[in-house]
């Protein structure tokens, strides 16, 4: 049934289909026949608020079992009957509200506090509709990310066909706050990780008198290993959790269905420049991650070790080959695909207001560790079997 259809109903409310009985001047209950909205109120004003104002209770009760849900037109109603009980210092009660009005009451308390309260007995758990409700929850979601990797990739085919639909400006931006502005954070955590692993190796190594191979384990294990895997959570981290917060910016303004509005693709418009922007830089920022992890590995075997740098880097050369360092960037392009469709999928993906945006970011940020994390244990998985 759609909008148009409910309207037609609720505008066929009429003041007689109000179930309201009174216990004296101590008690009113009223119950609504469907949603509370502006025909509902007419029809309230017809009835209900001038017996309330006549001779208001102590207490009304109002029972919302039959409706569906509310606007603001049934929060103005509700305000009204506030006030015609309030020349009473009665108050009002509200119960069997289903789990929508229940929040709808929650965000608009401060207009409807005092007097006018929310009946906070909770409603009995049903093991079987919450499963319920979980599942059909995850099936749409996983409708919805699957529809966004389509269009993510008609957007990407249609920027190889026609390239002057790539927007070049808002890619160069991001390229560059994925990029350049990472590289500080990830320079000093690469580098903190590579001290940390030539430390913790040469107490073991060094009992063998195998100082030297202190080198061949730090550049092997972030080169094909932990330097794509700490560069990507810091991505996700930094620009995943933006994109999601940007993009369910403009979903919330509705800025989004603007862009649609005027003829453009948002997904093309958006998302295509973010996630080109970190497949090119998110590789470049892998490099530099390994790197300063070398250097990190450096400053521990000629400081701690008595090795020479010329014996270390010679050792470290000698360790890594052309396919450790490719297999990393490889890992790196997968990553960056997988941090920026998750970052703006949730983006898309944000309903409500400001809370909606905060929880998107957060959910970029958890689903983009956990893929990688997936997929580099999938690499591990071919690589061993390879």
């Amino acid at each position: 049934m759609d909008a148009m259809e409910n309207l037609h109903m609720a505008q066929q409310i009429s003041a007689e289909d109000f179930q309201m009985t009174r216990k004296g001047d101590d008690l009113v209950r009223v119950r609504f026949p469907g949603a509370i909205d502006m025909p509902l109120l007419a029809a309230l004003s017809q009835k209900v608020l001038p017996d309330i104002s006549k001779r208001p209770p102590h207490e009304l009760l109002i029972d919302m079992a039959q409706v569906p849900y509310l606007d603001d037109f049934g929060l103005t109603a509700l305000f009204e009957l506030k006030q015609a009980v309030a020349a009473r210092r009665g108050r009002v009660r509200i119960v069997n509200a289903g789990r929508q009005i229940r929040e709808v009451l929650q965000n608009a308390q401060s207009r409807l506090d005092g007097e006018c309260r929310l009946d906070r007995q909770a409603p009995p758990f049903n093991l079987f509709e919450r499963f319920g409700e979980i599942v059909l929850r995850e099936v749409n979601n996983l409708r919805y990310m699957t529809s966004f990797v389509g269009s993510v990739c008609l957007a990407l085919g249609k920027i190889v066909l026609h390239p002057r639909s790539l927007r070049a400006g808002d890619t160069i931006t991001a390229m560059e706050k994925i990029g350049v502005d990472a590289v500080p954070i990830v320079g000093l955590i690469s580098l903190l990780m590579g001290l940390i692993i030539a430390f913790m190796s040469s107490l073991q190594l060094r009992q063998f008198g195998a100082d030297l191979y202190v080198a061949s384990l730090v550049a092997l294990a972030m080169v094909s290993e932990l330097g794509p895997i700490m560069t990507a959570i810091v991505v996700a981290g930094r620009s995943g959790s933006s994109f999601a917060a940007e993009i369910g910016s403009m979903r919330i303004s509705e800025e989004i269905d603007a862009l649609f509005v005027m003829g453009f693709d948002p997904t093309l418009f958006l998302a295509a420049p973010r996630v080109i922007a970190a497949v090119i830089v998110v590789p470049l920022l892998t490099l530099f991650a390994n790197f300063f992890a070398i250097a990190g590995g450096l400053i521990v075997g000629v400081f701690i070790l008595d090795l020479t740098a010329g014996a270390y880097v010679s050792q470290t050369l000698e360790a890594l080959s052309l396919f450790e360092v490719l297999w990393g960037m490889l890992k790196a392009v997968i990553f960056a695909l997988l941090i920026s469709w998750t970052g703006c999928l949730r983006g898309f993906q944000v309903r409500g207001g400001a809370a909606g945006v905060g929880a998107a970011a957060t959910s970029a940020v958890v689903t983009s560790i956990f893929f990688i994390i997936l997929f580099d244990s999938i690499f591990a998985v071919i690589r061993s079997y390879w």
